[in-house]
């Protein structure tokens, strides 16, 4: 392992944007590309905002923590809510799956995750909580496209 962080915050919506900057900042190192920066911001606001909502119906009182490791250009993060948990995760796995629909949720939120990532692992235990684990691989900086 090349380094590692741990954050944990209280699941209110202004902390998504915590979350993904500090996880942005993180992966720095590896000097991601624009697109992939990108794509990993998107897949940690899409893992946190669903933890909030869905997890703590934005409570603004639970708690999610955030673990991640990086080797080499792999990224592997942990996002752990520990609120109502997932009932049927093939089902809300599905696109356009969502539980609020009268919010309008897109219920596309696994999708789009799973879409950025090289591997997407979802264990819940109702009324426990829920950890999405994300893989994502960086691909390798090409010398000739460093600006110097």
């Amino acid at each position: 392992m090349d380094n590692e962080i741990t954050l944990s915050f209280i699941a209110k919506g202004e902390n998504e944007a915590l979350a993904r900057m500090v996880m942005s900042s993180f992966i720095a190192a590896i000097d991601p590309t624009i697109e992939e920066l990108s794509e990993f911001k998107t897949v940690i606001s899409e893992a946190v905002t669903n933890a909030i909502v869905h997890g703590y119906d934005e409570d603004g009182i639970g708690k999610i923590d955030i673990h991640a490791q990086r080797l080499d250009r792999e990224i592997v993060v942990s996002i752990v809510d520990y609120g109502r948990g997932i009932r049927d995760v093939k089902q809300a796995r599905e696109p356009l799956f969502t539980t609020k629909p009268d919010e309008e949720r897109s219920g596309m939120g696994f999708t789009i995750m799973e879409s950025f990532s090289d591997d997407v692992d979802i264990y819940s235990i109702p009324d426990r909580g829920t950890t999405v684990t994300i893989t994502k691989k960086f691909v390798p900086i090409q010398e000739s496209c460093r600006i110097v």
